[in-house]
């Protein structure tokens, strides 16, 4: 049977995960603080028992043949947290991460989670909250008095509160940042996990120990570049389409196989 009917089987599989990871970055252009995904690729190895020196007599002439692989695979997918353009919005909830850096984000369940979306809100308990509703960590109380909101660049969180002209200090905004933040485990709503390949959260203040500074009135747009991902997709496309004309061509030359007359 022809290896190459299985080997192109492989490509289609594999490029059918990279058409789908370039349409959600695709679907995804216009989603404040949104990081796209890249497929990895990793040839396969033909398996040594084929070759085994028990099987060579089998092969006959096909014993001294070099070595092909056998496919490709999926080697991994990574996010790609490519800074993305800043937009003005003018609302003093939304904030941009210029540079590294998470907030972290109080689950339901007493866990945390990671978020560069900088839409924020003040949830039904009074806290300054994701867009979600899920609370920042450290907790930050907002008055319901509050006239006036600032976030500096450094994350100290200040109000006027009715009554009053000079602003009363709130709070501070702590960010992390991890040591290989592209395997972060993506849970939708712009929110990440931790896990083991993306390490432990190190945890610090806007502007310092590397970390991004805070920027009022603008959000992180998407990081996807239309050009980029719609090349890619073409790319895809014909890579595609090439696997499937090899298995056609495969198909076709068992077919004069079988045909063949003595």
């Amino acid at each position: 049977m022809f290896d190459a009917l299985y080997i192109s089987a492989t490509g289609m599989q594999a490029q059918q995960l990279n058409v789908d990871t370039i349409a959600n970055n695709l679907a995804n252009v216009n989603t404040n603080g949104f990081k796209k995904s890249k497929v990895g690729f990793a040839d396969l190895m033909v398996a040594g028992a084929a070759r085994s020196p028990a099987n060579l007599d089998a092969m006959g002439l096909l014993g001294g043949a070099p070595r092909v692989g056998a496919g490709v695979s999926i080697s991994g997918l990574k996010k790609l947290f490519d800074m993305g353009d800043l937009k003005k919005t003018e609302s003093a909830y939304d904030i941009a991460i210029q540079g590294d850096g998470f907030l972290e984000v109080s689950m339901p369940d007493g866990s945390s989670a990671y978020t560069r979306g900088g839409t924020l809100r003040v949830n039904r308990e009074g806290l300054l909250s994701t867009s979600g509703g899920f609370p920042l960590k450290p907790n930050l109380s907002i008055p319901g008095n509050a006239q006036e909101l600032t976030i500096e660049s450094t994350g100290r969180v200040l109000a006027v509160v009715t009554g009053q002209s000079t602003p009363v200090e709130i709070g501070q905004l702590e960010l992390v940042r991890f040591t290989n933040a592209s395997n972060l485990q993506p849970e939708g709503d712009n929110l990440y996990r931790t896990n083991s390949e993306s390490g432990e959260p190190i945890s610090g203040r806007a502007g310092e120990e590397g970390m991004g500074s805070l920027a009022q009135g603008f959000v992180e747009g998407s990081n996807v570049k239309l050009t980029e991902e719609m090349v890619s997709l073409m790319v895809a496309q014909r890579v595609y389409e090439a696997n499937v004309k090899l298995i056609q061509a495969s198909d076709e030359m068992l077919g004069m196989i079988n045909g063949l007359r003595r």
